[in-house]
């Protein structure tokens, strides 16, 4: 338990500097939840095999939920850009139980998403990048390569932070608001045309959505509370 405890401590830790040495690219203060993890992982498994690839997995809080459903014949990549975080998932595959069972059908890509050859390579591809803190054209330059990356069928997760647009636009300068909403325009267009789902993960520091996309399905009905067609409508409208 000690132990267990002290890693958990050990990771705040790192994720935290990371935070505030590469604030653009971390995006987040603390590590995923097991909340969020889960919903990110949604459409992992299943009764054939998957290429999956995360995007941005950080110190692998995300990671632990993925390689928990994977099946025997899947395989998982993982594209990070911050060196320390690939020397953590390293260390991770090399000594924890569950990630070195996993390990021989598993690579650790240290490089940009944008690197990776566009062809249609994977079933299922999970990001964790902060979109919010990217420019429009990064956006929409990740958004067309993960595109690029699914097989037919296949289903992109990826989160943001509920409302956070919305309130940064109101404590931003001109130029931070035209860049959240030219975000919003990019991210809305591509959700209303093939969200096939969403999640409402409130038990996350901050709560988030967590948005599951089809590109060649229309988008679907998914199920929203009423306590949260408010934000949903505001978000939509670029908030």
């Amino acid at each position: 338990m000690r132990n267990h405890l002290s890693d958990r401590l050990s990771e705040y830790q790192l994720f935290f500097r990371e935070y505030v040495r590469n604030f653009r690219t971390t995006g987040a203060i603390l590590p995923s939840s097991r909340s969020l993890a889960k919903a990110l992982s949604r459409y992992v498994g299943g009764d054939r095999p998957k290429h999956i690839l995360e995007v941005g997995p950080g110190t692998g809080a995300v990671t632990v939920a993925i390689i928990a459903r994977m099946g025997p014949d899947d395989r998982l990549d993982l594209v990070e850009l911050n060196g320390c975080f690939v020397q953590r998932l390293r260390q991770r595959f090399e000594t924890e139980p569950a990630f070195r069972q996993v390990a021989p059908r598993c690579r650790i890509l240290h490089q940009p998403v944008e690197e990776l050859p566009a062809e249609p390579t994977y079933d299922v591809i999970i990001s964790g990048l902060p979109l919010n803190n990217f420019t429009p054209d990064e956006v929409a330059r990740i958004s067309h390569v993960m595109r690029a990356l699914l097989r037919p069928g296949g289903t992109l997760s990826f989160f943001e932070y509920i409302g956070i647009r919305w309130a940064r636009s109101w404590l931003s300068r001109r130029q931070q608001r035209r860049r959240l909403r030219a975000i919003s325009q990019v991210l809305g267009e591509m959700l209303r045309e093939h969200e096939v789902r969403r999640d409402w993960i409130w038990a996350n520091v901050p709560p988030a959505w967590v948005h599951h996309v089809r590109f060649d399905m229309p988008a679907g009905a998914f199920p929203v509370s009423p306590s949260s067609a408010n934000d949903l409508a505001r978000q939509r409208a670029g908030g």
